[in-house]
């Protein structure tokens, strides 16, 4: 979903600032290495990371990283919030969550995560430890080669994007089980979030988000440049109506709201990284 939006994103950002806009993925370590890149890059604007809350979560998770997320990097904007999903293979027989624990219970069940230390990896250590389970996390490099693994039924589940994991949802290989969200996705009405199952922890009620950062020492109106740009391009017909068809409910925003994510939701998520361990 991050390649989706920045390839639509960058369309914007080259009409409205008369530059050609390169996409280059650079996925493992759960956003560390690219983060690493754009942390260590040179702080004209010229190079931006574009990725997910593992940006938060990262800081929260590992013991070491090559980079200070508060110290080397500046929030430019939330380009758009993504609803994450509990998906689980046809093969098990559940549909609803707690269905989906007495399984867990009894079976032996591995999660796919798109990196040790990302959302999904919680999702299935919270799991663990609230329900009295012993879910096996399986890492892989990204969202794609993750939801292949459940459409084959090599594992049991995954969670992550609705865009990722639209095609194996549309074509009966994935079943959604829950939204680990306050809210229920515009795009799957009928499935509950975890808060309406019963499950009220905290690590089952964070919203995904896709946000762009740049190097720390970017100048106060190249950041406010960029930032404009986000969030007036996210207003726009057509880019909400391609972000719709991806399952991204809610557009951009500036970045003095995503400071203000980024200081709410650090400490929440120490606080889960300390309480699982």
């Amino acid at each position: 979903v991050t390649d989706v939006v920045a390839r639509l994103l960058g369309e914007r950002l080259a009409a409205e600032l008369g530059q050609p806009v390169i996409v280059d993925n650079k996925a493992g370590a759960g956003g560390v290495i690219a983060t690493d890149i754009v942390a260590k890059a040179p702080a004209d604007g010229y190079t931006l990371l574009l990725t997910t809350p593992n940006h938060t979560i990262n800081a929260a998770f590992r013991t070491s990283l090559p980079y200070d997320t508060e110290k080397d990097l500046r929030p430019i904007a939330i380009v758009g919030q993504v609803p994450m999903l509990l998906v689980s293979h046809p093969s098990l027989p559940v549909t609803t969550f707690k269905e989906f624990v007495d399984y867990a219970r009894t079976n032996r069940v591995s999660l796919g995560t798109y990196g040790a230390g990302s959302y999904p990896h919680v999702v299935a250590e919270a799991l663990n430890r609230i329900y009295g389970l012993s879910i096996q996390a399986v890492h892989y490099r990204g969202e794609a080669p993750m939801w292949q693994e459940v459409a084959s039924g090599a594992i049991q589940g995954g969670s992550g994007s609705y865009a990722a994991s639209s095609p194996i949802l549309q074509n009966g290989s994935g079943r959604a089980i829950a939204v680990p969200s306050m809210v229920r996705m515009k795009k799957l009405p009928d499935v509950a979030t975890f808060y309406e199952q019963g499950a009220t922890d905290k690590a089952f009620q964070v919203r995904g988000w896709i946000c762009m950062v740049g190097p720390i020492g970017m100048p106060d109106h190249i950041v406010q440049k960029l930032s404009d740009v986000m969030v007036e391009g996210g207003k726009t017909e057509r880019i909400q109506k391609i972000l719709d068809t991806f399952g991204i409910d809610e557009g951009a925003r500036d970045r003095v709201y995503f400071k203000k994510v980024i200081d709410e939701e650090g400490p929440v998520w120490i606080d889960l990284i300390k309480g699982l361990n």
